[in-house]
């Protein structure tokens, strides 16, 4: 945590299972193909990243949760370091919350929720892969997970390959920023 910058302004982290998306989702958003490294292989992201939006806003990438292919003690010193990093980070505003829409809400994700849910800070869901889906599904996965989160999470369909839900994410950026 001696590495991050300092603890002011605001922050929003992008966080998610291994494999739901969330690199490809940061590069949507932010209309870059490199922002984030994208791999069919989970848990490239393996640090912290902080990524300047203006000189008082930050996005921060954090490693994703669940089948990435590290070690237990790795896993352990992550899973300390983003706890530490949640506990104690004055900036952070928000939460993005990556989740496969074709998984839906796992348990990994209930455990998350139940932790971060405490800590009443702004939560946006983003539903990603929702082209992989027919229209009925995207319909159904967007009214499940209402049903789950009811009044503690906005939420989205996204496609980062179709930039389908990239506006709507841009303009729930903004607001938690409060731009």
């Amino acid at each position: 945590m001696s590495q991050f910058p300092e603890d002011s302004g605001s922050e929003i982290a992008f966080v998610g299972r291994s494999n739901a998306g969330k690199s490809t989702a940061l590069n949507a958003i932010f209309g870059r193909k490199n922002i984030a490294k994208t791999s069919k292989t989970p848990g490239r992201t393996q640090l912290i990243n902080f990524f300047g939006v203006d000189d008082d806003c930050r996005v921060v990438d954090l490693p994703g949760y669940g089948y990435a292919a590290v070690s237990k003690e790795k896993r352990k010193q992550w899973d300390e370091l983003i706890s530490d990093y949640f506990r104690t980070r004055d900036a952070l505003k928000g939460v993005f919350l990556i989740i496969d829409s074709r998984r839906m809400i796992t348990e990994l994700d209930h455990l998350f929720l139940d932790f971060y849910l405490p800590l009443g800070k702004s939560l946006h869901v983003i539903l990603t892969k929702a082209d992989k889906l027919k229209k009925l599904e995207q319909i159904e996965a967007l009214r499940s997970t209402e049903t789950s989160l009811e009044n503690v999470a906005t939420i989205q369909l996204f496609s980062g390959t179709k930039k389908d839900g990239v506006t709507a994410a841009k303009q729930r950026l903004s607001d938690i920023f409060g731009y």
